[in-house]
Formats: structure tokens, sequence, C-alpha cells
């Protein structure tokens, strides 16, 4: 459920824009007005805009999409992979390969390679190799391990896109974009809101921020797949309690046949004493 406040927003800054030399023009709806030379957001656009993003991910969620988290900045890096890691997404928080969706295949061989280098140092192989080709492997190793290791089981493309500043991470959206993957996107007041498909406008810089977004999302994958679980517990919770009260009935039609069988038979063998006391009165 969507339990962003006006009051969270404000405490985690959201509301602060970029200086209002550096503004881009399509963002000026967003806008509320300007402070010491920096743009405020308009909060209850942002707001509302949220609740869209938000019960997007939901539905999409509930759809069984998967989503990919990026966000490169250093304000961003470990909340994009601690939420990310906590709601089931992949995530890109070091360094945007170019190609990572447009030239996928190349990065599935890249992350083969990564696994190669795991199975040879987890076997022993590099016990055996000279120093410098065991250092020259755990370089790369540690390379490709930091860079893929947010996606390395990510087999197909993502259904959908989150990205923390858009601008920033120009490559990462166009390739999404070419490929017709929906961007939702935290948007400043320097970015073009055109760049993505849903816009979140807000603060994209400051860590409690960019913590609010990312939380925010997460939780909007969690609910969404919860729900999609509820009525498959629903069918299963049906008909185990179908079974179970076919059994009931079962044992209880079981024991009125049994009942009725000691009933006639207690009828029978009154019937039985009657007629014999009949007999012995007759005779």
């Amino acid at each position: 459920m969507f339990n962003v406040t006006m009051k969270s927003m404000l405490e985690a800054g959201v509301h602060f824009g970029h200086q209002t030399h550096k503004w881009n023009p399509k963002m000026s709806k967003y806008i509320f007005g300007e402070r010491n030379g920096i743009h405020i957001l308009d909060l209850q656009k942002t707001i509302k805009e949220f609740k869209k993003a938000y019960q997007y991910v939901v539905d999409s969620s509930k759809e069984g999409k998967t989503f990919l988290f990026v966000g490169t900045k250093k304000q961003a890096k470990e909340i994009i992979k601690s939420e990310a890691e906590r709601c089931g997404a992949f995530c890109v928080y070091e360094k945007w390969l170019g190609g990572m969706l447009t030239n996928f295949e190349t990065i599935k061989v890249s992350v083969r390679r990564l696994e190669e280098l795991e199975n040879m140092e987890n076997k022993g192989y590099f016990k055996v190799m000279s120093k410098k080709e065991v250092s020259r492997l755990t370089k790369e190793k540690n390379r490709l391990t930091k860079l893929l290791s947010g996606i390395r089981n990510m087999k197909v493309l993502p259904d959908v896109m989150f990205v923390i500043d858009p601008t920033e991470e120009y490559n990462a959206v166009r390739e999404a974009r070419k490929l017709g993957i929906p961007v939702v996107g935290v948007c400043d007041t320097n970015a073009d809101p055109n760049s993505v498909d849903i816009i979140i406008p807000g603060n994209d810089d400051a860590a409690r921020s960019v913590r609010l977004f990312c939380v925010s999302v997460a939780d909007a994958i969690i609910e969404g797949r919860e729900a999609n679980k509820q009525p498959e517990q629903n069918v299963e919770e049906n008909a185990q309690n179908e079974t179970e009260t076919a059994e009931s009935s079962e044992n209880t039609g079981g024991t009125s046949v049994q009942e009725t069988t000691e009933e006639a038979t207690e009828e029978n063998v009154n019937a039985e004493d009657t007629s014999s006391v009949d007999e012995k009165v007759e005779q």
C-alpha cells in the first residue's frame, strides 16, 4: 500500500531541485518556485505522479514481470543494491556497460566467463598456477563480479526498468527505450521528463530522498507479488476445505448408516421379544 506522505517527502528533502540555471524547461510544470537560487518541486504534483508510478509497479509485479534497478551515483548505488535484493529485482549499481541490454548475448558470455573463473578457483586450479597468472585471473574475476553481480541471474531481458536520475543513466535509459522496455524514472529539475515512460518528479541527489523512492518501489514489487500469490493460496485453501468437507460428509454418512442399522436391529429385537411374549400368552 502506498504510504508516502507529504511530511515524509519534506523530511527526505524530495522537494529540493537543482540550481535554477541548470534546469530543464520541460520540468517546469512540476516546479513550485525557487528559493535562494534553487528550484523547489511541487510536492502535490510529485505525490500524484508517485502514486501512479507505484500502482504501475504493483500491477506489473502482479503480472509476474521482472524489474531492473539502475543507479550508479555514489549516493544511490548502495540503496539500489540493497532494495533490489530485498524485492528480488535485478540491479546495476557500479557501472553501466554499453550493450547491457541491446547486446545482451555478449553480456551473458561475460557472465559465463565469471562462472568459469569461480569454478576454477573453487576446484583448486588457481593453486597450481603461477602467481602472475593467478593475479591476472583474480583481477578479472573481481572486476566481472563487481560489474555483473546484480544481473548474473538475469536470463532474459527485464520487463521494467526503474532508474534514479535518467540524465546520469542516459545510456541505460536509451537502451531500454530502444528495446521497448518501460522506464520508471526519478527526475530532478535538470532532467528531460520525456526520456522516461513514467515519471516521479523528485530530488535524485540526496541519499534520504533516493532511499524513499527505492524503498517505495521495492515495496510495490513485493506488494504485487504477494497479491499474485493470494489467489493461488485461496484456491489451495478452497480445495483443502472441499476435501475436508467431503471427508466429513463421508464420515457423517457412515455414522448415520451405522446408527440406522443399530436402530433397525433394536427394533427387530424388540419385535421378536414382543412376539415371544404374545406367543407365551397364547400358550
